[in-house]
């Protein structure tokens, strides 16, 4: 039972992708502890080069957000866009998780999907948050259009 618990916690701690913070801004002030933020964090997409990715999400302050201990609320937004030559490292998925960072303690997290829309020859990401009981449909979507000569590799 306890290997069961250490290795929940640890997994609980890790991102299928690491992620660069770019900056946060207040969104409540609080006196003694942490301010309510909203982070901004760039991540490249782990398999197709020339495309990062830019994550604005809610960060909880206070007490509990000090210690890791807060739900952060699901709103966040993504805005991937190209940002050198497009390549791919390997044949992709028609959908794959590309990214994914926890938002509260142990059961709620922020996920980055990646689709491919073979017929406009796009890479389309979604970003969504989820919970083991009780998900929400917040979410957000954007779109990178890769050059008409340049087919998308699917699996």
């Amino acid at each position: 039972m306890k290997k069961l618990l250490l290795s929940l916690l640890l997994g609980c701690t890790t991102l299928a992708t690491s992620a660069e913070t770019i900056g946060d801004v207040s969104t409540t002030f609080k006196l003694l502890s942490p301010n309510d933020k909203v982070v901004v964090d760039v991540f490249d997409d782990p398999v197709v080069d020339g495309v990062s990715c830019y994550l604005s999400h809610a960060k909880t302050g206070g007490y509990a957000g000090a210690l890791g201990l807060a739900e952060d609320t699901s709103d966040a937004a993504v805005a991937c866009r190209q940002v050198g030559p497009i390549s791919f490292k390997e044949k992709v998925d028609k959908q794959d998780e590309v990214f994914n960072a926890r938002s509260s303690f142990l059961f709620k997290h922020v996920r980055v999907v990646r689709m491919v829309d073979v017929k406009r020859n796009t890479l389309v990401y979604l970003v969504y948050s989820d919970k083991i009981i009780d998900g929400s449909p917040k979410n957000s979507v954007t779109a990178v259009p890769v050059p008409a000569n340049q087919p998308i590799p699917v699996k």
